[in-house]
């Protein structure tokens, strides 16, 4: 799909119900749950307000979190907090997941924890692309494209 012609609102469909974001900081809206941050989505993927409770709490459990979901971000790890957005990011099925440095302000524990919960996802054929500078967990992807001085090399 050619996303250059679209319109503004086209665009941010596509970004809506194609593509799931996780952000290295997290991004979960401090005052809301767990399972709230996973509906804020659903309203963006235009799920009907019915079904985003079940789907969000399907979603915590999938990255093992179903009891945490009236939890606050602060009340939360940094690998839980990871773990509710990559929830977050798959709460309109998205066909493509992008990740910018996924595990980068996690210790080690909780990384592998999240990872196991990326790489569980990648096997139901979700595409999934992370950006990093972790040469340890580029080294378990299928592909690996570097970016060096402006220039792709694969």
């Amino acid at each position: 799909m050619n996303i250059a012609k679209l319109s503004n609102s086209e665009n941010a469909d596509v970004r809506a119900k194609k593509i799931g974001f996780v952000f290295q900081f997290f991004n979960l809206l401090h005052n809301l749950s767990a399972l709230e941050n996973i509906q804020t989505a659903m309203m963006f993927g235009k799920i009907p307000p019915k079904e985003q409770t079940a789907k969000a709490q399907e979603l915590l459990n999938l990255v093992g979190l179903s009891d945490k979901a009236n939890a606050k971000p602060s009340e939360l790890s940094g690998g839980q907090q990871q773990r509710v957005s990559i929830a977050r990011a798959l709460a309109n099925d998205p066909d493509i997941l992008l990740m910018d440095e996924p595990t980068g302000n996690l210790d080690t524990e909780s990384e592998e924890e999240v990872l196991k919960h990326i790489f569980e996802i990648h096997k139901t054929g979700k595409t999934i692309v992370i950006v990093t500078h972790n040469n340890e967990l580029a080294q378990k992807a299928e592909m690996v494209f570097e970016i060096r001085d402006g220039k792709l090399n694969n």
